[in-house]
């Protein structure tokens, strides 16, 4: 996507600091980037973070210091270090709340779809998510309804099942953004 249609619009990726999934990350990222987008990767702590796969990526900002309004987007990455160091962080349900609001683009990828339920922004709307017994409970209880599909789409909430869908996710989060701030 070489028209940049993103440029100098922030967007904010939330990674876990050890075990997000690599892909999930680095796919949706590189399509943001040659889009134009500006990419702030914030996590629970400023040390280098440690995919699943051996990516190592040092993270911008401590996740306790983002501004919210900052960005058009943000994105909460799965992996396996997603429900020990995301699910129940209250300053990220705090960032995808205030954008959620705000009506800008909150996103969450893999078991990071439950990040987005426990912070009360899938309230009847439609979702996905890695599907276990315990992602498949946070969606319930945040009140979403489960679809099996790789990525879906319901007004500014993404999200997507897993590393296959990275690629689509990335995709179908340029074109939302790109709704949204009416860049179309």
């Amino acid at each position: 996507m070489a028209d940049k249609k993103l440029a100098n619009l922030n967007v904010l990726m939330i990674i876990a600091p050890k075990d997000f999934r690599d892909e999930e990350l680095l796919e949706p990222k590189k399509l943001l980037e040659d889009s134009g987008a500006n990419v702030t990767i914030a996590s629970t702590e400023l040390t280098e973070a440690q995919g699943m796969l051996g990516a190592k990526v040092k993270p911008d900002i401590l996740i306790d210091n983002v501004n919210a309004s900052s960005f058009a987007a943000a994105i909460v990455v799965g992996g396996m270090g997603s429900p020990e160091y995301l699910w129940n962080n209250k300053k990220i349900h705090s960032i995808l709340q205030e954008l959620y609001k705000a009506n800008k683009v909150v996103a969450g990828i893999c078991l990071s779809g439950a990040v987005l339920a426990k912070a009360q922004v899938l309230k009847g709307k439609k979702a996905t998510v890695w599907a276990t017994d315990e992602s498949l409970q946070a969606l319930s209880e945040g009140q979403a309804t489960y679809l099996k599909e790789h990525v879906v789409e319901d007004g500014n909430i993404i999200t997507a099942d897993g590393p296959e869908a990275a690629e689509k996710f990335g995709t179908t989060l340029i074109n939302a953004i790109c709704k949204l701030t009416s860049r179309v």
